[in-house]
């Protein structure tokens, strides 16, 4: 009886440390992201060139620092937001009604920005995390193509030009 009592104890003490640790991680994994060699608008255009060659279609790039600046809000670096979209990914999605809730995650959205320390930054979603998460179709597209594009959008910062 008693090793049955400090064996389901252990066993529960396991999983709300997983639980924990996995809340604590969570953020951590579903956004990535990665030091730029270049500076925000070089970052910018060596992305749209990369984003363009790999067949996706550029939504918008949104200048967020700005647009808050004209709201009022100060001190906030130089921010963009690259929406971009690729029909023949979003197209199954949104034909499937099970994956459909998935368009609130299009278009994909690359961030491009500068922190305090000056250098730059890129972050994505982690494409293939959210599609495992999600599974069937929203896993075929989000944890393949998508995710291996946007790799290549990441790995193209530091490929000579």
């Amino acid at each position: 009886m008693r090793s049955a009592v400090l064996l389901g104890t252990g066993v529960l003490a396991g999983l709300l440390l997983a639980v924990v640790v996995g809340i604590m991680a969570a953020p951590g994994m579903m956004i990535r992201e990665t030091v730029s060699p270049l500076g925000v608008d070089d970052t910018v255009a060596r992305l749209q060139d990369t984003i363009k060659a790999a067949g996706w279609s550029l939504q918008s790039i949104e200048r967020l620092d700005e647009k808050l600046q004209e709201k009022g809000q100060t001190g906030i670096r130089p921010t963009r937001l690259i929406n971009i979209c690729r029909a023949d990914y979003a197209g199954p999605i949104l034909r499937d009604d099970h994956a459909h809730k998935a368009s609130v995650l299009m278009p994909c959205t690359i961030a491009v920005y500068q922190k305090e320390d000056g250098r730059t930054y890129v972050a994505t979603m982690n494409a293939g995390l959210m599609g495992r998460l999600f599974g069937g179709v929203i896993a075929e597209i989000m944890g393949g193509p998508v995710a291996r594009d946007q790799d290549g959008f990441l790995a193209a910062l530091t490929a000579k030009p």
